[in-house]
Parts: C-alpha cells; structure tokens; sequence
C-alpha cells in the first residue's frame, strides 16, 4: 500500500539547512514534509561528527554538531513537521494545477505546492575498502557500513575499521553492548576529536577493547555469514581474527544521485539557481545549502541558513501569488504555531 502525503512545502534533505527552512517556512504558515535517505536527522552532522564541534554559528562560540541538531529540532517543534527518514528520494511528477508529487525508492508519494531541495551534497554512500568478497557479507550477513541499531551488535565479536569520529564514537559505544570489540585503525594517531580518542585508549588499557594501529583488514571470510577477518599490519604480518560483524567507518561518499536527472539545470554537480529566492530552472523547485551553486557561493551552514529565509519567502509567494506577506520580527510577534 503507497503511503501518501499532503504538505505544503517538501522539502528533501534532514540535514540542518532543511531542519532551518521548517523554521522559516513555519514562520509563513507552511507546513513541511521532510525527506531523507538517512534513517535519522542531521544529515553529515548526524551521521559523520555528532560529536565534533563547530565555532561558526552566530551566537555559539562552539556547539557540538549533534547539539546543533537537537536545538533546531526544538525550534521547529511548534510547526509540527513530519519526516519520511530512510528513504531516497527517486523522482517527482508536476500535476496541471502546478503542485507536485515527490516519490521516494520506497514508494512514498508526497503531494506537495513546492519542492526544497536541502540534501548537502547530494545522497550518501558508504566509502567501501576494496577487500575481495565483501559484498558477499553485506545485507545482514555480517557486513555493515553504519550502525542503525546498536542492539544488533549485542554480545558479538565486533571488529570496527577506521579512524574518524564515527569509529571512535561507535567503539567507545559498543564497549558495552557488544561481546568483543577491536578497532583497526591504519595509521598510529585518529583523526576524531582527542577526547574520543583518550577514551578509546582507556578502554584499550582497561581491555574491554582491543586497539589494533598501523593495520587493515584485508580479508573476508565465512561461508553464507561472516565468521572472521584477516588484519594485516603495515609490516606484512597478518592475523585471521574471529568475527561475529565487520563495521568499516570509513566516512560517505557524496552523490547529487537520482536528482540530478530531474532536468534541472546542473553545474559542477550542483544546482544552479536564483539568489533573489533560490529558485531552479524549473518553477516551483528551490535548492538551498551545499547542493546548489550560484557566483560567490560558499559552502557554509551559516550561508544555507541565510538561502533557506529567502527560498521560504520565494515558496510562499510561488503558493500564494496574489496573497500578500508583510515580513513581522518574531522578537516582536513571538513564533507562531501551526
């Protein structure tokens, strides 16, 4: 059964530059339909550094990325938008009377009187080490490139790859979840935050984690599921690991993906749009934050947060052409509530 969806604005992409535009659009008395590919909010926020800090958002000397997330999640809670979290976007169609309908892979339609593109730099795919077979493991059979459910990982022998924040933050996480746990990292210092890196340390010393440095795996091995791992050390010494799952953090890869066959017009892998609204080439269609690109565009939240105020104006007037809207301060009119 197709499940269906009536809204105002959809806007695709969870990242914080759409969390932002439900804020503007509320401000307009639109209502909000969210999509993303990821199974949570935040976008790279979320998914990538929830815990790496960020010093360029007017008035926070620093916040967590994560933080970011929940604070805006919370100024957006009067305009009560709703979210289709874990499925991509694949196409829209545009009805006569000029509305659209988005769908997502999974058959969701959105039905919708203007489209905001926010997705970042497009959708996400896992950045894949090249070891021989692994595919073969993916799809529940031991093999997973993020981790959705920690429960999943209760009492198995876990071997996490990498060096970022993802891998840190997860290792130091399924230390108490998981059976066994050893990180391989290839390199001798992490690239995530100092603190998680103290803490893996500990766990390491405490041996609740095994911690296993200029290293790779470089082997898969199992018959139908996954039972071990080959880590091979930069000297060429290598070690047949026993493994209930193998988790290789090693970041996502961005891709404009089924977006960029929609027609609009695209350069550089980005879309090109108006900074009078941000609008696209094709009416009624809006792209704010890392997607689109315009002269002097810069890549910064702070710079999606300014496109998604003028995109919101630009939707309502696109909803609403002969209805007039008299721009009020929220200091002195408060949020309203939809």
């Amino acid at each position: 059964m197709t499940n269906s969806i009536s809204t105002d604005i959809c806007i695709i992409g969870a990242g914080p530059v759409g969390l932002f535009a439900v804020f503007e659009a509320g401000l307009l008395k639109l209502r909000c339909h969210v999509v993303d590919a990821l199974p949570q909010v935040g976008g790279q926020l979320s998914e990538i550094y929830p815990k790496k800090p960020i010093y360029d958002i007017p008035g926070f000397p620093e916040v967590l990325a994560g933080d970011l997330v929940t604070n805006l999640m919370r100024q957006i809670e009067p305009f009560h938008p709703t979210f289709t979290l874990g499925e991509r976007v694949e196409g829209y169609r545009k009805l006569e009377d000029g509305s659209f309908v988005v769908t997502t892979i999974d058959g969701t339609e959105i039905h919708c009187k203007a489209i905001a593109i926010a997705g970042g730099l497009g959708s996400f795919e896992p950045r894949k080490p090249a070891i021989e077979s692994l595919a073969n493991f993916e799809g529940g059979k031991g093999v997973y490139y993020m981790v959705r459910d920690p429960e999943t990982f209760r009492d198995q022998r876990l071997v996490i790859a990498g060096g970022g924040d993802s891998a840190l933050d997860w290792t130091i996480f399924l230390a108490d979840v998981a059976k066994e746990v050893t990180l391989v990292h290839r390199g001798t210092t992490f690239r995530g935050a100092a603190d998680s890196a103290e803490k893996v340390q500990h766990l390491h010393e405490a041996g609740k984690v095994k911690l296993v440095l200029s290293s790779n795996v470089t082997h898969v091995h199992g018959n139908g599921r996954l039972n071990a791992v080959t880590i091979t050390a930069n000297s060429g010494d290598a070690e047949q690991v026993e493994a209930d799952s193998f988790i290789p953090l090693f970041g996502l890869t961005p891709k404009l993906g089924p977006i960029g066959e929609w027609g609009l017009e695209i350069e550089n892998d980005a879309v090109k749009v108006n900074t009078l609204d941000y609008s696209t080439s094709e009416p009624g269609i809006f792209a704010i934050g890392d997607i689109n690109t315009y002269p002097g565009k810069l890549k910064l939240i702070l710079c999606g947060f300014h496109e998604a105020a003028l995109m919101c104006q630009g939707a309502f007037k696109h909803i609403f052409p002969d209805k007039k809207y008299t721009l009020k301060y929220t200091t002195v009119n408060g949020v309203p509530t939809l």
